[in-house]
């Protein structure tokens, strides 16, 4: 059993064991980033992106109420869930336009929900807190619950099974990312407290960490493996990292130093995410290629 403080960090991470991989910092690789606002938003986070180059997120209006957010050919979309009475939060969004988050409902506990033909459904094991967090082209869908005692397990759900995940010795275990091959990223709690990475492939765990980072917490993952993260460094600032063919490229929002959270990464090597300008407090989204 995990404590009330562990699911907040759980949380804090998404506003974030057979071998592990082995790789070093590889050579600079060129990022080319674009700002991602919502007009009139007092904040706006992006996290996921499509193939067609759509846009999942959230942000927050001028009135302070939190909405879903879809951004395509330019325009952005509400995606509200009509249960929601304290925010809508998308995360994902596959090829074929689905779209997975979760909402705070009138309880004030958080419910998955997958988004499709414009249809909201209810994602997650029955009674409890729910996170959708990934979904691949063949609609399998990850994210992680909280149970009735209070732990965190990542799931994911195929058809209508769902499957805890729980990584080997994790205090608390959420699954963000699932590419169409099946991989799943995973980030997981240690017994110190801190974030680690892996994959799963339905089989065995495989520890994912960025060199040097005193946490690393994996998000999503495209069909060539390639995945996003973000990392912590020892003075706590937040910076992103893609794995790709083994090697860790380390980055950052040319505004954010000190901030940078990628999220969302597609097959056509966009990585999107959020982050906080120097001398700033707003989150603002971000689209970068590489």
């Amino acid at each position: 059993m995990t404590s009330r403080n562990s699911m907040l960090k759980m949380m804090a991470a998404i506003l974030t064991l057979s071998l592990a991989a082995i790789a070093q910092d590889a050579p600079k690789l060129t990022f080319k980033y674009k700002t991602v606002d919502v007009k009139s938003a007092s904040q706006t986070q992006i996290f996921g992106v499509a193939n067609s180059g759509a846009m999942v997120g959230t942000y927050i209006d001028s009135a302070g109420t939190t909405h879903g957010l879809l951004i395509s050919k330019g325009k952005a979309t509400n995606i509200d869930d009509p249960s929601a009475t304290a925010g809508t939060f998308c995360y994902n969004m596959n090829s074929k336009g689905a779209i997975v988050g979760y909402y705070i409902g009138s309880s004030g506990e958080p419910q998955g929900f997958l988004y499709q033909n414009k249809k909201f459904t209810n994602v997650g094991p029955a009674g409890t807190s729910t996170y959708a967090l990934g979904i691949n082209d063949g609609g399998n869908i990850t994210g992680f619950y909280i149970d009735t005692a209070g732990a965190e397990h990542g799931f994911l759900l195929n058809g209508t099974k769902y499957t805890t995940l729980d990584a080997p010795g994790a205090t608390s275990t959420g699954a963000w990312g699932i590419n169409n091959k099946g991989t799943i990223s995973i980030f997981w709690i240690d017994s110190s407290g801190d974030y680690e990475g892996a994959l799963y492939n339905g089989k065995k765990y495989t520890t994912i960490d960025v060199p040097g980072a005193t946490q690393s917490i994996p998000h999503s993952i495209n069909t060539a493996g390639d995945v996003s993260f973000s990392w912590i460094d020892s003075s706590g600032n937040y910076h992103g990292a893609l794995l790709a063919a083994g090697k860790y490229y380390k980055f950052d929002d040319p505004k954010a130093p000190n901030y940078t959270r990628p999220a969302g990464i597609n097959d056509k090597h966009t990585l999107v995410g959020f982050f906080t300008a120097t001398g700033q407090s707003a989150y603002q989204g971000f689209a970068a290629t590489y």
